[in-house]
């Protein structure tokens, strides 16, 4: 689809220099940055993202840490 739309001129500039750095036509360029800022932008891709780093984390072998941070979880207000 095409489309026209109106971008500042340094930030033309410097898309203008990316794209022939990359070797990338300025619509691939653009393309590509809408669907990343789009992609970054999704809800259920954000959580899934964070959900992702939390697999990661391990709960706290030590009983003292485990009691500890779920006593100062309990009293921070939600």
């Amino acid at each position: 689809m095409k489309t026209a739309i109106s971008i500042p001129d340094p930030i033309f500039e410097k898309a203008e220099n990316l794209a022939q750095r990359l070797a990338k036509t300025r619509s691939q360029l653009y393309a590509e940055a809408v669907a990343e800022y789009v992609l970054r932008h999704d809800p259920e891709t954000v959580t899934d993202r964070i959900n992702a780093v939390l697999d990661t984390i391990s709960e706290p072998e030590d009983p003292f840490v485990a009691a500890t941070s779920n006593a100062v979880l309990s009293q921070v207000k939600w």
